[in-house]
């Protein structure tokens, strides 16, 4: 395949603002951040919410209201909620602005696992806010929940209910059986979309031979019936992307997933880090995608049948 989607990830729940003060936190500022990203060749921008006074992540419908309407009326972008919110958050609090959306596309990790974030917590001296610290210390004995349980009702209430299709998001080779089983369930149907996640600590390093295993398993298991995505935390994140985008699949970047640019530099927005990726795709010979042909490959329902 020459075409490529390029997906950005705009703020995330990992990071926090005392990282960066690029990160965007309020309703305009994800606004923002989101079109300047469509203009800059993103098809697909991946949201998440925070609270706007103190940048800590949110499952507020009322927070996802500040910058949705404005995304929409701003660029063509396909809206991607996140189901997963934050690892601290139940999955009906995940649940609410998705189901009050019903947007075209949808997240979905494809199962339970760690998600620690302490390391992190390392390397930063001045704290701007004073959840932040403990939000993250504390990821050492954190774990995200996502039972087969949880995958089928988010399938059904999301999917099935309100006709949103999904990034399944595997962090290991187990996520990818995972999905199988939910394919061999009927719960979910062609093509799938797979981004494969790496670099989160409790999840697959960011090694070559991770991607290329990966593939192979999916290959087997899905055939001609699945695209994949890369997405690399940190310094990880372009060299992952290249990687991908040579062996035929789609990429995703955004300060979600790596708050710097180039080595020890900070990237100044998300626009930044889709066009670095841009010029390496179509340096590889991909053809980057409108927002309206990604909808064609992924087969989502149209903009014009979300709710908010």
């Amino acid at each position: 395949m020459r075409e490529i989607i390029i997906t950005c990830a705009l703020t995330g729940s990992i990071h926090t603002p005392s990282m960066s003060p690029h990160l965007p936190v309020t309703g305009d500022e994800i606004a923002r951040a989101g079109i300047e990203a469509a203009e800059a060749g993103a098809a697909i921008l991946h949201l998440h919410a925070r609270d706007p006074q103190t940048g800590r992540p949110s499952a507020d419908p009322e927070h996802f209201r500040a910058f949705l309407p404005r995304l929409r009326q701003g660029c063509d972008a396909v809206l991607n909620l996140s189901t997963g919110g934050s690892a601290v958050m139940t999955l009906d609090e995940r649940l609410a602005a998705p189901k009050e959306a019903a947007p075209e596309m949808a997240s979905l990790n494809m199962g339970t696992m760690n998600f620690a974030l302490y390391p992190m917590a390392e390397r930063i001296t001045d704290w701007r806010h004073d959840w932040e610290r403990s939000f993250l210390e504390g990821s050492d004995d954190l774990v995200f929940k996502n039972t087969p349980r949880d995958i089928a009702r988010i399938l059904t209430e999301l999917g099935q209910e309100c006709g949103a299709r999904f990034e399944f998001e595997c962090y290991d080779l187990s996520h990818l059986y995972m999905l199988r089983h939910f394919a061999d369930r009927g719960l979910i149907k062609p093509p799938y979309f797979i981004q494969f996640v790496f670099g989160v600590l409790g999840g697959m390093g960011a090694d070559p031979e991770n991607l290329t295993h990966m593939v192979r398993i999916a290959d087997k298991m899905f055939g001609g019936d699945y695209m994949f995505s890369v997405l690399a935390a940190g310094r990880h994140q372009m060299p992952m992307a290249a990687q991908a985008a040579a062996m035929g699949g789609h990429v995703r970047v955004g300060l979600e997933d790596s708050l710097t640019i180039a080595r020890g530099r900070l990237a100044r927005s998300n626009a930044e880090q889709v066009g670095k990726v841009r010029g390496i795709v179509e340096a590889l010979g991909r053809i980057v995608v409108s927002a309206d042909e990604a909808r064609a490959l992924l087969g989502l329902k149209g903009a014009d049948r979300v709710a908010i």
